[in-house]
Order: structure tokens, then C-alpha cells, then sequence
């Protein structure tokens, strides 16, 4: 059953109210940010918003509930990445900058705030509506991946579902671990480095 501590308290149908929604959400996202999870407080949300904290409760009935919308945003700007690299026209020639196109996609909605990301990975919550979501966006990545490598001549891999599997984890483990350090080093030499050891894989 769904866990209603977690979900939002009503949906915003005028445009302040959608608006005043968006300030909080994007409040709740820079205090999270600088101050984490433990002391990222919706006194200190509202404050942040220039509302009050009985505005706050209005849309959302606790820290968790924001701190799960905000996560299923950001889900949602990978998946949008990955859509819009694919879908801009004639995919490249190259294996590596086939791959490099999904790298890049999980490294650009990784980049702008890993503070933020820390947070929301690795000590929100995560309800089984949010885990549904995030395995339903796996397996589209991974299908995506399924259908480049079984049409790409220099794979040589026997096993083409379980290695676009190992690719789409790989990507998102990698990338995830690089961009939660204290101070992640050369995003251009971290990028190069997993498109080669993926192509290594695939074409070994």
C-alpha cells in the first residue's frame, strides 16, 4: 500500500499555487544541498521560500514527502536526457560515441548539484510507488541499450540483454559514486575512461 507520509498533500490547480508549489520544491532542493538531510528542516524549507511552515504542510506533510518528489524529478530529467541524446537525429557511426551518448546523459543530470544528489540517493526514503518508477526507467534504458548493441557490428559479446543490462548499471553505479565525492576530479577523463572500459567490454 502506498505510504502516505511520503506523498504530497494535494495537487496545485491555479497557477499561484503551482507556483508557490515550484518555490518550495526549489527551496527544499538548496537546503538539502547545504545543510543535508538531518538539519534540512521544513522550518528552514519555508524560510528558504518565503512562505510559512503552515503554507508548507499545505503541499506536503513532511521533509520525506519533498525529499521523494524531488527524487522522482530528478528520475525524470535522466530518463528526458537519455530521450532527447537519442532522438536528435542520426545516432553516430562510432561504438564509443554511441556509448558515450548514454555516459553523457547520466553525467549531465548528475553534475549541477551532487550535494543534492547525496541526499536524495543515498538517505531519502524511497516508497514503493518511487522504486516502481525508478525499475520501469531501468528497463527502458536498458531496452534502448539491447536494441544499439544488437544492431552494432564490432559487439562481440555473446550475451547482448545481459550486457546492456551490466552497461546501464555500470553507467549509473559509476557515475553515481564519481559525483558524490567531496570533490569529483576531471569529469572529461572520468567520462573517456568509462566509454573505453565499456567499449573494451563489448568489443574484447
Amino acid at each position: 500500500m502506498p505510504d502516505r507520509r511520503l506523498r504530497p498533500r494535494k495537487a496545485p490547480g491555479q497557477q499561484r499555487a503551482v507556483e508557490t508549489r515550484e518555490r518550495l520544491l526549489a527551496a527544499a532542493a538548496r537546503v538539502f544541498s547545504e545543510h543535508g538531510y538531518a538539519a534540512g528542516t521544513t522550518n528552514r524549507i519555508a524560510e528558504a521560500a518565503g512562505h510559512s511552515i503552515g503554507s508548507l504542510y499545505q503541499y506536503f506533510p513532511n521533509k520525506d514527502a519533498i525529499l521523494v518528489e524531488l527524487a522522482t524529478a530528478h528520475a525524470r530529467e535522466g530518463i528526458a536526457a537519455i530521450e532527447r541524446h537519442l532522438d536528435g537525429g542520426p545516432l553516430p557511426e562510432r561504438l564509443e560515441d554511441k556509448i558515450r551518448l548514454f555516459v553523457r546523459a547520466a553525467v549531465d543530470n548528475h553534475r549541477d548539484d551532487p550535494a543534492l544528489h547525496r541526499v536524495l540517493f543515498e538517505q531519502a526514503p524511497r516508497p514503493p510507488e518511487l522504486l516502481a518508477f525508478l525499475h520501469a526507467a531501468e528497463e527502458r534504458g536498458i531496452a534502448a541499450v539491447r536494441v544499439l548493441l544488437a544492431a552494432e557490428p564490432r559487439v562481440t559479446v555473446a550475451d547482448v540483454p545481459m550486457a546492456a543490462r551490466i552497461v546501464v548499471n555500470a553507467v549509473e553505479s559509476l557515475v553515481h559514486r564519481f559525483f558524490t565525492q567531496e570533490r569529483p576530479a576531471d569529469v572529461e577523463r572520468f567520462e573517456n575512461e568509462v566509454v573505453d572500459m565499456l567499449s573494451r567490454y563489448l568489443t574484447g
